[in-house]
């Protein structure tokens, strides 16, 4: 069996380790002339964390992010209204990892080369579009140097390609716009000195008026005494609906950010110096896509965001795209054809990953933070005196939905690794 995988981002690396590891041949093309540790922070959840240690990655790691203490939740004076433990805290048998996004992509990508050979990944190579037949799938692909399109045979091709998805786009042309929340997003990374435990995730404020996220991503600025802190910013600015396009590397500008957060005084953070001390700020909207019915057809079909793009609130859409991976893998590797192996990745990974999208279209936790605004504007001493037991309970397993797995489950299922 010959493997097609479309984008070397973290869905499309661990793909290809996974079907490496289980005796499957795999081509992996990425449209980038270069692939550099570009981008901002990213988590890993724990179930992620276990797929990448099944794979031989947790000393490079460990080497590279910080393990996840806990999630706090504030107000936007740092009124502690939620925490929540992570990874090993919260009982799983592996870390929570928040890490560059960039050093995580650069880390599998080592991984891939060294196994699978130098030339595992073919950069500046951009899918154009499909056909299939009984026997396997004729892929065309466009060298983006010389724009010369060949055309190559697969028995799968596995659409890897982020929101922007050109395989989805082969897969549903119709009806598949992108759906942007109304709110607009601003992230940056800067080193500083450490805030709380170094190595909490602190959430502050609501996207209804304004909030930010920041934490720490760098084992090796922890080792100088310092923090590389990854920080995110949600501001709504409109309406939901439709939108024809949506740019992830687009310039943003500190004047436009700044203003939503001028008179914040956060107990824990500067946030106005926070964003004032990054150079280089990123500025988009926080877009998905409608959960789809079916992913693929035949031999092609889609992992991570290019099958299931989720708002980032839940800090586990990198983390989808790992369990994706493995997933198709198995069944690859598994299943008596390639369509059967197929049809058995989606029975199994679609309708949780689609019930995702639809869960975090619902914000949970920033429902709940603006209902605190809303009792105790000028903020408070005591949680217990502005929410009920109740309204904790709910907001704390809204969040574990969004983030977490059973941790007695993961635990002790089997695992999913197939070997030659």
């Amino acid at each position: 069996m010959r493997v097609l995988i479309v984008g070397a981002g973290i869905g499309g690396l661990t793909g290809a380790l996974s079907l490496h590891a289980a005796g499957i041949d795999c081509t992996l093309v990425e449209s980038a002339a270069e692939l550099r540790p570009i981008g901002v922070g990213i988590n890993l959840q724990a179930h992620a964390v276990r797929e990448l240690t099944e794979l031989g990655l947790a000393d490079r790691l460990a080497a590279t992010g910080i393990p996840t203490s806990f999630f706090r939740f504030t107000d936007r004076f740092g009124g502690l209204i939620v925490t929540m433990p992570r990874g090993r805290a919260a009982g799983y048998n592996w870390p929570q990892y928040s890490i560059h996004r960039g050093q995580l992509q650069m880390l599998l990508l080592a991984a891939v080369r060294d196994r699978l050979g130098e030339d595992a990944v073919r950069t500046g190579t951009a899918f154009v579009s499909f056909e299939q037949d009984a026997d396997g799938v004729t892929a065309s692909l466009r060298d983006v140097r010389s724009g010369e399109v060949k055309k190559e045979r697969y028995d799968v091709v596995v659409g890897a390609d982020g929101i922007n998805s050109a395989v989805r786009a082969g897969l549903h042309p119709e009806g598949d716009d992108l759906r942007w929340s109304g709110i607009h997003m601003w992230r940056g990374i800067v080193e500083s000195d450490p805030i709380l435990d170094d190595s909490t995730v602190l959430v502050a404020g609501s996207n209804a008026v304004a909030k930010i996220v920041v934490y720490p991503v760098s084992a090796e600025a922890r080792s100088r005494g310092r923090a590389l802190l990854n920080w995110v910013t949600e501001v709504r600015l409109g309406d939901s609906g439709a939108v024809p396009a949506a740019d992830w590397s687009a310039p943003g500008r500190k004047e436009d950010v700044l203003p939503h957060f001028a008179d914040w005084k956060h107990a824990d953070l500067d946030v106005p110096a926070l964003i004032s001390a990054t150079e280089h700020i990123l500025s988009y909207p926080m877009v998905d896509r409608d959960p789809l019915s079916h992913w693929g057809r035949g031999r092609v079909t889609l992992i991570g965001d290019a099958a299931h793009p989720l708002y980032p609130i839940g800090s586990n859409g990198g983390s989808q795209a790992v369990l994706d991976a493995r997933v198709l893998a198995r069944c690859l590797a598994t299943e008596p054809t390639p369509e059967a192996a197929l049809l058995a990745y989606e029975a199994e990974r679609r309708e949780p990953a689609n019930a995702l999208v639809l869960l975090h279209r619902d914000l949970p936790m920033d429902a709940t933070v603006n209902l605190v605004t809303e009792r105790a504007p000028g903020g408070f001493s005591d949680i217990t005196e502005v929410l009920t037991e109740e309204e904790i309970r709910r907001s704390r397993a809204a969040q574990h939905g969004l983030t977490d797995q059973d941790v007695e489950h993961l635990n002790r299922r089997a695992s999913w690794s197939v070997t030659r």
